[in-house]
């Protein structure tokens, strides 16, 4: 008999590059002209970025610093969801920007539809917030990657824990 082979399908973020990217950006702010004497600033707090900045163009500024820096160590831009501008204190603005992790009950059901639609001899298990791909055949599992690469769920997908 033989062992099933298993992988990790997850979307998640590697909080050491984005703390990275972070500082990155916190570091530009404090250097560019146009933010002298600004009260622009970001952080992480929990699970969000929180921004904030005098007007709405200073804010919009802060986020292309960031995807810029994101791209340049590998991060996905679909991880950020930004929110609404809101006013704040002292005639400033905020917004919050929600890092999306992990693989939402609706895309994890879009996924696990396509490995079975695609008749490849596997069993698909949804854990929490990732899907466990298992299956006798290496190759199969392979074929199943190579599947998910192809199509676009909208949002970033890696895949762990080969085993």
């Amino acid at each position: 008999m033989a062992k099933n082979s298993s992988f990790d399908i997850v979307s998640q973020l590697d909080m050491q590059e984005l703390d990275n990217a972070l500082n990155q950006t916190r570091k530009e702010i404090s250097q560019r002209y146009d933010f002298r004497g600004s009260a622009a600033s970001i952080e992480l707090v929990d699970e969000n970025l929180k921004m904030t900045a005098e007007d709405e163009y200073k804010l919009g500024a802060i986020l292309d610093i960031l995807r810029q820096r994101m791209a340049k160590r590998g991060l996905s831009l679909r991880a950020l969801e930004p929110g609404k501008v809101e006013p704040a204190a002292k005639g400033t603005v905020r917004q919050t920007v929600t890092l999306k992790q992990g693989i939402d009950k609706e895309t994890s059901k879009k996924i696990i539809a396509a490995i079975k639609a695609s008749k490849i001899k596997v069993t698909t298990q949804q854990m929490d917030n990732q899907i466990r791909v298992s299956g006798p055949k290496k190759d199969d599992l392979q074929a199943v990657i190579q599947l998910i690469r192809s199509d676009d769920f909208g949002i970033d997908i890696q895949f762990i824990n080969m085993r």
